[in-house]
Formats: C-alpha cells, sequence, structure tokens
C-alpha cells in the first residue's frame, strides 16, 4: 500500500513537467512555423516587389576573349539599370565546357521576370541553351549575335540572328587589301573556325578574290585559343610567325586571323615589320588596336569613335603605317548588342512585335548614323531572321 501511493505520488509531481515540455515544444514548433511563415512571406514580398517589370539578360565573352563585347555589356546594365539587365559571361575554353554556357542561359531564363536574352558571341552551346529554355519558356525571345553554330541551327532556333556579312567581306577586304598595296596575304585560323560555315565560306571567298585581283593567298594554322595552350599560346604563336612570313613574302603582305585573341598581337607585329593588315576579325575601333598600340582612353571620351580613331591613326603614322591599316567605322558586335537590347526593351514594354525585323534594322541603322556610319543589310539565304550587314570603312 506504502508503494502504491508513493508511486501515484511520483506520477503527480512528473506528470507537470511533461506537460510544461509538451507545451513548450508546442510553442517552439509554432515559433519556428511562424518565423518560415514570415521569411517565406518576406522572400515572396521581396520577389515581387523588387526590381524592375521586365528583365533582359546579356551574355558575352570575357574580358580576354572579347573586350569590348564584354564592355558593351556591361555599358548596358548601366544604361538601363541593373534591375533591368543582367550580365552574364561565358567561358574563355566555350568549345569544351558547352555545359556551362548552358546553364548560364538558363539561369537566367529561370528568373520569371526575364523577357529576352541576348547573347553575343553566339557560342557553340546557344542552340542547345535555348532548346533547354524553351521547355518551360517559349515566351523569351533570343537575339543572337555573331553565331558560331550552323545558320540553319541558329536561325530555326532563334527569333533574330545578326551577323557581320561574312560572305560579302570575302571580297571587301582582299579589295582594301589590294587597295593599301599588298601583293601577299596570309589567313590565320585553326580548324574548329573553318567548320564554321560562313567562316569556310569567306575564306573561300578570300582565294576567289586574291586569285581574280592577283595576290598570292596562304592559309596558316594556328593554334585554337581554346584548346590546351590557351589564348596565350594562341597570342604567342602570332607573335613570332608575323616576322616569319614578312622574311618570306615581304613588307607588302596583308595579315588576317579569324580569332579575337589574335588581333592585339597581329596589329602590333604588322606594325612593327612594316606589313599590311585591312581589318579585325570583328571589325571595330576599339577591337585590339587600343592594347596594340598603347592607347589609354580617358572616362571623359569613353564611347567617342571620333576620338580613338584620330588615336590610331596618330600612333600608326609614328610606325611609317599610314594607309596600310584600317577598321569600320563603328564596332560590329558591340552594335549588335546595343541594337539588340534597344530591340529587348521596347519589346518587353509591348512597343514591337516579336519578329519586327524592320524594327531592328531601323535601331540598328540609327545607331551607326549616330557615328557618321553607314550600316547596309541583308539576310542570309532564305532565312529571313538571319540579318547580315555592312558597315563603311576608315583607313588609317
Amino acid at each position: 500500500m506504502k508503494k502504491t501511493i508513493a508511486l501515484l505520488l511520483v506520477i503527480l509531481l512528473v506528470l507537470p513537467i511533461f506537460a510544461a515540455c509538451a507545451n513548450d515544444a508546442a510553442n517552439d514548433t509554432g515559433t519556428e512555423a511562424a518565423a518560415t511563415g514570415d521569411d517565406a512571406a518576406a522572400t515572396e514580398g521581396n520577389a515581387e516587389g523588387d526590381g524592375a517589370a521586365y528583365k533582359i539578360g546579356i551574355m558575352t565573352g570575357t574580358v580576354s576573349q572579347g573586350e569590348e563585347e564584354y564592355r558593351a555589356g556591361q555599358n548596358m546594365v548601366e544604361k538601363y539599370g541593373a534591375d533591368v539587365v543582367t550580365h552574364v559571361t561565358y567561358p574563355d575554353k566555350f568549345a569544351q565546357e558547352t555545359e556551362t554556357t548552358i546553364s548560364q542561359v538558363a539561369s537566367l531564363a529561370s528568373d520569371p521576370a526575364m523577357k529576352a536574352i541576348v547573347i553575343t558571341q553566339a557560342v557553340p552551346g546557344t542552340a542547345a541553351a535555348i532548346d533547354k529554355v524553351r521547355e518551360t519558356r517559349d515566351d523569351i525571345l533570343f537575339i543572337l549575335g555573331s553565331p558560331h553554330e550552323d545558320p540553319d541551327a541558329v536561325a530555326k532556333r532563334a527569333d533574330i540572328c545578326m551577323d557581320v556579312d561574312q560572305l560579302a567581306r570575302g571580297y571587301s577586304i582582299m579589295e582594301l587589301a589590294k587597295e593599301m598595296g599588298a601583293d601577299t596575304f596570309v589567313h590565320y585560323s585553326f580548324p574548329r573556325h573553318m567548320q564554321m560555315q560562313m567562316l569556310a565560306a569567306r575564306r573561300d571567298n578570300l582565294k576567289e578574290k586574291a586569285e581574280e585581283i592577283g595576290l598570292a593567298f596562304y592559309e596558316v594554322d594556328a593554334p585554337d585559343p581554346t584548346g590546351d595552350a590557351g589564348i596565350p599560346g594562341a597570342q604567342q604563336f602570332i607573335l613570332e610567325d608575323v616576322p616569319r612570313q614578312v622574311a618570306n613574302y615581304g613588307k607588302n603582305t596583308a595579315f588576317f586571323s579569324t580569332n579575337c585573341g589574335m588581333q592585339e598581337p597581329l596589329i602590333k607585329q604588322s606594325l612593327e615589320e612594316g606589313a599590311i593588315y585591312p581589318e579585325q576579325c570583328c571589325p571595330s575601333p576599339y577591337h585590339a588596336y587600343p592594347g596594340a598600340l598603347g592607347i589609354e582612353i580617358p572616362e571623359d571620351k569613353a564611347g567617342d569613335v571620333a576620338y580613338i580613331s584620330e588615336q590610331i591613326k596618330a600612333k600608326v603614322a609614328e610606325k611609317g603605317g599610314t594607309g596600310r591599316f584600317g577598321t569600320w567605322l563603328i564596332p560590329a558586335n558591340p552594335t549588335i548588342i546595343e541594337a539588340a537590347t534597344e530591340y529587348a526593351s521596347q519589346y518587353a514594354q509591348g512597343n514591337v512585335a516579336r519578329n519586327d525585323y524592320d524594327k531592328m534594322i531601323e535601331i540598328f541603322q540609327s545607331i551607326a548614323a549616330e557615328s557618321g556610319a553607314e550600316a547596309n543589310f541583308d539576310i542570309y539565304e532564305n532565312f529571313e531572321n538571319f540579318l547580315i550587314f555592312t558597315i563603311s570603312s576608315q583607313i588609317f
């Protein structure tokens, strides 16, 4: 009996403790749930209240692969605001890292506010990236600049494609080289580029025009900058090979390379060796000339095409290269980025249709005219959404 009474007393003493623990646990759980609910509400509120009504994604190369395109992307962030434009880059070794490119595009598209994505240069993996995005977001406008993949592959997927008229350049570059005094033309490239339909066709047109107007034409294999040696290895090859070619063929040799990363050493050595340089792979006063010639651009002259052109002209003259170096009046790919971003902005605001090609051309030509340049457009073969263009040139 005593044992029973003792046991009952123990139970009576312990029960309040368990009740208190249960209440504490319930309170803790309730507090945690409330906190989680508050955080979720806050996150949802931020998602709805933060940022602009629409967003535009821009993907370019890095500074090392294409500085002027990267700067153009940054300029668009500054112009439209970081709440509107998101700028990302594809990897330097984009040929081997297509999954990274696809991931970057998919990341942009994951934002519900994203209405358009501009990609320049549209490197390998872009077509696959669009396919991936279209699985869940067929509403996003895609504008591609300077596509690396075959025209039929990108034109079927993108809303608008833009590129320089590579076929016409195959003739115009050779004519320009002849005008500058060339009797020989050296074409630097590598197998990956020559597998690209438009670049291979341009090379064929260069050869055809060279034969027609009496220039010797030589193809030289250079290291692929996306290979093991990277950009430094490709640049070192150019630095060493240009003097060899001039020694073989003379100072009236014109040099051309299909790769952006090779332009700076090519300009530098062509000038040092007294050779000829008609224009870059992606013609622009800003492309490689400032770096090759040691030109620093003050902040108040950033974007001043007339200023940089005068600086290039003066530097070329110092080395005795007057009349033997050239480029377009305005940059090709940065103008694509600027025009495409403006078109995307108007599209997102409902001011233009998804495939208003005439409006795209109008915007581009308006930007060109601001710098006194003329842009002439055509379409590539039977792809009405693949716009190709040339811009008036200048000789320094």
